[in-house]
């Protein structure tokens, strides 16, 4: 015979205190697993989201990034005249030439500095990125030392507020506005003309990266063929926006991801302990009980599944708990270095479909874990000396 499931239920606090402290437990537990899960998948997040499934960006061959890419005027002025290239309403092609620099800017609450990633682009940039939009002050000039942040870098950096200026490259800039970019990477980035900073860092006419609007976002083959067929492109390579971003929130994720999870598996010891010793005392205490069970004619495996599923509720409502404080950190936004880029990048805690699954399968697991033992232990009791222990 099977017991009831609503025996395993009502019997989860016979012993409140213990049972708190371990649903507690796991609830810390869970609640660190699911931290360190957002947090991977907020670098994830942010960083392919930057990039656009219409947009393809153009580098030198063996860079991994644009900091250490060069691509020359002729090279630019060939690019833009792909037939793959979509235009605009007035009829120029969709094509930005951008530079990318990095400089140290002092940060406002520690006045510790920070690295923030600088970058030139022509005008047609915000017709290739709509996400980023201009929320206050004004357009930086064409032609002038001026800057426009993100809105990221405004709140953490000095010198990054309208009105203020920055030094960089034996020059001063001013920033004339702020700009939001709907949480993408490009909110932790300061923009401004690219011949501009081009100048600035005495480049000589080498641009970092081309980033293109496809007509025809199908045709991605179509214009690697073409660019391999130009002489004049054999040292440039294309890859898809979304794909470059996607690349670089990848090793920092996946170190997120190892590190986390050593530290959570050490916690989660504790709280297997914890699950172990409040079913141990359960069994304890319902020896009689296991042993009128036994006499009815439930069996071994009964016992067994009914203390397992016991502590599995434990460790399942401590799951829940642990979720739902962790979800509180989705309205948190932090900071930390790119690898990819060793500039900042701010970004939030992301809660997904997967990470509730995962954690919650977390909890199970540590419930299984714990309970094991101890529901053995009930199912094995002999029933003439479990009937004897009253």
């Amino acid at each position: 015979m099977r017991i009831p499931l609503v025996y395993s239920v009502r019997n989860l606090f016979t012993r409140k205190l213990t049972a708190s402290l371990t649903i507690l437990g796991v609830a810390l537990v869970v609640f660190v697993f699911a931290a360190v899960l957002m947090l991977a998948y907020g670098v994830e997040k942010t960083l392919v989201a930057t990039g656009s499934d219409d947009n393809v960006i153009m580098l030198r061959k063996g860079s991994d990034t644009e900091l250490v890419s060069g691509i020359d005027r002729d090279q630019m002025n060939t690019i833009r005249a792909l037939s793959a290239i979509d235009k605009g309403q007035d009829g120029k092609p969709l094509a930005s030439s951008e530079v990318v620099t990095i400089i140290n800017l002092q940060k406002i609450s520690t006045n510790d500095m920070g690295n923030i990633t600088v970058r030139g682009v022509s005008p047609e940039a915000f017709m290739l990125r709509p996400v980023v939009r201009l929320t206050s002050g004004r357009m930086y000039a064409q032609g002038a030392r001026e800057l426009i942040a993100g809105a990221n870098i405004s709140k953490r950096f000095k010198g990054a507020q309208i009105g203020q200026t920055i030094k960089f490259s034996g020059d001063t800039w001013t920033i004339v506005g702020l700009f939001d970019a709907n949480g993408t990477g490009f909110d932790s980035e300061v923009w401004g003309d690219a011949d501009q900073l081009m100048g600035a860092l005495n480049r000589r006419g080498a641009f970092s990266s081309v980033t293109i609007r496809m007509k025809d976002k199908n045709d991605f083959a179509g214009l690697q063929k073409a660019m391999e067929a130009d002489n004049r492109l054999k040292t440039l390579k294309a890859e898809r926006e979304k794909e470059y971003y996607e690349r670089q929130s990848r090793f920092m994720a996946i170190f997120i991801r190892v590190l986390g999870l050593v530290i959570t598996i050490g916690f989660s010891v504790g709280a297997i302990i914890g699950a172990m010793i409040t079913m141990y005392a359960a069994v304890a205490n319902r020896t009689v009980e296991i042993g009128t069970l036994r006499a009815l004619g439930f069996q071994r495996t009964s016992i067994l599944i009914t203390f397992l599923l016991e502590s599995i509720f434990l460790s399942l409502a401590g799951g829940l708990i642990g979720l739902v404080i962790a979800s509180g950190l989705q309205f948190f936004t932090i900071s930390t270095v790119n690898f990819g880029t060793f500039a900042e990048l701010a970004f939030s805690f992301t809660l997904s479909a997967n990470i509730v699954i995962y954690s919650l399968i977390f909890a199970v697991v540590m419930g299984f874990v714990g309970g094991f033992l101890p529901a053995a232990r009930a199912a094995r009791l002999n029933v003439l000396d479990a009937l004897r222990a009253s």
